[in-house]
């Protein structure tokens, strides 16, 4: 099979194109990414800031949250010719099971639904209209939202559909767009792009999805010269690399490496509940294979309810082989396999001198829960399935244990009481976390969530204010003044 992957506006000639090939069992996929001179780069890169500036900026806000809903629509719609290219190939390219291929997109495809579009723009803005015209301020004056000639968006593919949340914002606040996508999955941001072209032609040459070999340097800096903003994806060491190469004028936000995790509360921890809570976290675990920022290293659960941190850990160990059936880990590289065996090996090893210890598995290393109870310590996992559950008393005895860390926090799943929400959610928050969600939830951030602390279209976009004492002084000048 052959699928052409990225998009590209037209501008009268001729590329190459480079052929990655993916292979995922028996099938075989060969995706031709489009690969530009620097010459034919800067001709797409004016055709795509001049449109930007002429065509996109005509739109009103609520017209292009129309024509991304009527995307979403579709690629929701698993009668589409779209939705069913993206459930046979997506799982070729990740290497994910079909059905979590399936249940993923659905999930992160409703954040971006006409609804929670505006509720996004909401979020971040407050006025719907901030984007298209100069709106009244409380103080006096006026103020309106204006969003860069272009920006470039370097995306990750560690999470099928990623680019989706900066392509959209790009797309909200009226910019050109220029995105390359990751060798790992290049296939989803151009059916994207395609798409909404297809439902309104007079977006073709708005934006643009690219690809070239990652550390490109020279074409990398031709094209950050040449844009406003760079938003990032990637493990820190690139994103540092990408950052010594963007001029000082140029706004860079960096989305790099990030540690997830879970606490559980006693409270949740009766025999009617804890199944459902154990269900969850191990659904965190599975989706992915932990592969998101977002996604689980471990779980603290506290001591204290009629179920124990152990019985929870095999519960979890219990769901997670039942998830293997429906939703099969991924194959792993060679170098991964060896990183997996080695961190289990360890961990089995140490059960001989701690007797606090449990490991537990299946036979083919498929997934593994590692429970401690007396070490509190925050190892991160080696993902792909391998989870911590650690025992603790109180969630001030761990809080010491989390915090050096702080720069690496985000997401934290949690289960717990309505009083003890608030409380832990203040702890957890003052040491660096950012976003608190249900179990079950941590691969689901809602739409306008705060990513990593930060806004999703404020950190885009600049204001322009008309103070009140201009609009005062320009009546002296009106036509009607006597």
């Amino acid at each position: 099979m052959r699928e052409t992957a990225g998009y590209l506006p037209d501008i009268g000639e001729e590329f190459e194109k480079k052929v990655l090939l993916f292979r995922n069992k028996e099938e075989v996929l060969e995706v031709e990414v489009p690969l530009l001179t620097e010459e034919q780069m800067n001709k797409v890169i004016q055709k795509v800031k001049r449109a930007g500036a002429e065509t996109l900026k005509s739109f009103s806000v609520m017209e292009l949250v129309k024509i991304i809903d009527q995307a979403i629509d579709r690629l929701l719609d698993r009668n589409t010719p779209c939705r069913q290219k993206a459930e046979k190939l997506l799982p070729i390219v990740t290497g994910y099971s079909e059905e979590l291929i399936r249940l993923g997109l659905t999930s992160h495809l409703k954040n971006f639904r006409k609804h929670e579009l505006q509720r996004f723009l909401i979020e971040d803005l407050g006025n719907l209209s901030l984007l298209d015209e100069f709106q009244p301020r409380v103080k006096g004056g006026f103020s309106k939202a204006i969003g860069p000639d272009l920006i470039t968006h370097i995306w990750s593919g560690n999470v099928p559909g990623l680019p989706l949340w900066s392509f959209i914002s790009g797309l909200l606040v009226k910019s050109g767009n220029i995105g390359k996508v990751p060798s790992a999955e290049p296939l989803f941001a151009g059916w994207f792009a395609r798409l909404l072209v297809e439902i309104e032609p007079r977006l073709s040459d708005c934006f643009a999805v690219v690809w070239w070999k990652g550390g490109n340097e020279e074409r990398e800096c031709s094209l950050f010269k040449q844009t406003d903003v760079v938003v990032g994806y990637g493990g820190n060491e690139s994103l540092h690399s990408i950052q010594s190469r963007i001029p000082i004028t140029t706004r860079f936000l960096p989305f790099g490496h990030k540690i997830s995790f879970g606490v559980v509360s006693k409270s949740s921890l009766d025999s009617h509940k804890a199944w459902h809570s154990a269900r969850q976290a191990a659904l965190d675990v599975i989706r992915y294979d932990q592969q998101g920022c977002y996604s689980p290293h471990l779980f603290y659960v506290q001591k204290g309810g009629n179920i124990s941190p152990r019985e929870f850990a095999r519960y979890m160990a219990h769901e997670l082989d039942n998830f293997e059936k429906r939703f099969p880990r991924r194959s792993l590289s060679m170098e991964e396999s060896a990183s997996l065996a080695s961190w289990r090996q360890r961990e089995e090893m140490d059960i001989y001198s701690n007797p606090y210890k449990e490991v537990l598995g299946n036979a083919a290393n498929d997934w593994t829960v590692v429970y401690e109870e007396n070490d509190i310590s925050f190892i991160p996992s080696c993902l792909n399935r391998m989870i911590r559950v650690i025992a603790f008393e109180r969630i001030e005895d761990i809080i010491p244990s989390i915090a050096p860390n702080r720069s690496f926090l985000q997401t934290v799943g949690i289960a717990t009481s309505p009083k003890e929400l608030f409380h832990w959610a203040e702890l957890l928050g003052k040491i660096g976390l950012t976003r608190i969600t249900a179990l079950g939830h941590m691969t689901s951030p809602e739409a306008g969530w705060h990513h990593d602390g930060r806004f999703n279209l404020l950190d885009l976009i600049h204001m322009v204010d008309i103070e009140s004492s201009a609009e005062e002084e320009s009546e002296r000048f009106a036509p009607y003044v006597d």
